[in-house]
């Protein structure tokens, strides 16, 4: 078969890239990627040419030094000496990291920033093709140890309190006939009720994923989640949105009104609507309440998640229908979000009863 040569495109050499086809690989890539994980990324990755700058006094370079990694693991991982636990960070290097905005507080990271932190150099190293220095076995052998020794503190993970059925009724109550008591009222029922929805999905809800099944009945399509980031057509990605759920959902579109777009917006002055809320907005709302509530505990976005989980168990529902709801695949993962109320509940805990 002959091919027409055409004159004027250019033909590729199919071992290389050009510069235009490594812009739009560069794009997609980026388009794939969430928004939270970009931001998460270029976070720790001005932290890393911060530190680095400061420790070495010089401009960072890829690909870093085995020897770099160790010492950015032993600057911020916390050791038991005689003199109490220490870290190899100086004291005028930690200040002017937090001076300058790159550090929130003084001190060692949190075990999971520092491990977030090396994973984020790994794969710059990894988009590079460059030797990776955070697979070399002296870094991940301690790497390893560093968390053992952080277990053996007892050195867990803090995490958000659950928002449960009783603590979500007590928010909910705060929320008044208004436009923002109705907005507000909704979302906390539609982020709960829908599997507890993550911050992003609440935030990224769009009319064009509702359909309506009944006068106060939904069904919200999750197309795109953090499970499912290529938008694989699944039976569970349909979401119930039922009882007080749809309801409160029911009166938010009417007043709005809203018949296209973002479910969940801004309300402006004078009652006005705006653009689509923000995650990080989800996140005030939900904490907002719980001020107004008089609840006590730490509660965020995702204590929504979390509750959801825990009221499932409280309540003996099958992991199966929990986790088609929430969109977990690890069995291992979901039941990390169960709470030790759950287990209260639980029938081999009264074995001897």
């Amino acid at each position: 078969m002959r091919l027409p040569v055409l004159q004027k495109v250019p033909a590729l050499q199919p071992a290389e890239l050009s510069e235009l086809t490594q812009h739009a690989v560069e794009d997609l890539l980026r388009e794939g990627e969430s928004q939270n994980t970009l931001a998460s990324y270029r976070s720790a990755l001005r932290y890393w040419a911060a530190w680095y700058g400061i420790r070495y006094g010089r401009q960072i370079d890829l690909p870093v030094p085995t020897a770099c990694v160790l010492q950015f693991i032993v600057d911020h991982a916390q050791r038991t000496t005689d003199k109490g636990l220490v870290s190899e960070l100086p004291a005028e290097i930690d200040q002017a990291l937090v001076q300058a905005g790159y550090k929130g507080k003084p001190g060692a990271l949190a075990h999971n920033t520092l491990v977030h932190r090396i994973a984020v150099l790994s794969k710059a190293h990894q988009m590079r093709e460059f030797k990776n220095p955070c697979h070399d076995p002296k870094v991940r052998e301690l790497l390893s140890r560093t968390r053992k020794a952080y277990a053996k503190r007892g050195a867990l993970p803090q995490k958000k309190d659950a928002l449960t059925k009783d603590p979500l009724q007590a928010i909910l109550a705060t929320c008044d006939d208004s436009l923002r008591g109705k907005r507000d009222r909704a979302l906390l029922l539609f982020a709960w009720s829908s599997g507890g929805r993550r911050r992003s999905e609440v935030a990224g809800a769009d009319m064009q994923f509702l359909k309506r099944v009944g006068p106060t009945a939904f069904i919200f399509t999750l197309a795109h989640s953090k499970t499912n980031q290529a938008g694989t057509d699944q039976p569970e990605n349909g979401k119930p949105v039922l009882g007080a759920a749809g309801t409160a959902l029911n009166d938010w579109l009417q007043a709005g009104p809203i018949t296209s777009g973002a479910i969940f917006r801004r309300i402006r002055k004078g009652g006005h609507l705006g653009d689509a809320l923000s995650p990080a907005a989800v996140r005030t709302i939900v904490k907002d309440r719980c001020a107004l509530a008089g609840i006590e505990g730490d509660f965020s976005a995702h204590s929504l998640r979390s509750g959801f989980v825990t009221e499932a168990g409280r309540q003996n529902v099958p992991l199966a229908e929990t986790m088609a709801m929430t969109g977990h695949h690890s069995l291992a993962t979901v039941l990390g979000y169960f709470r030790s109320e759950s287990a209260l509940s639980s029938a081999a805990a009264r074995l001897y009863e």
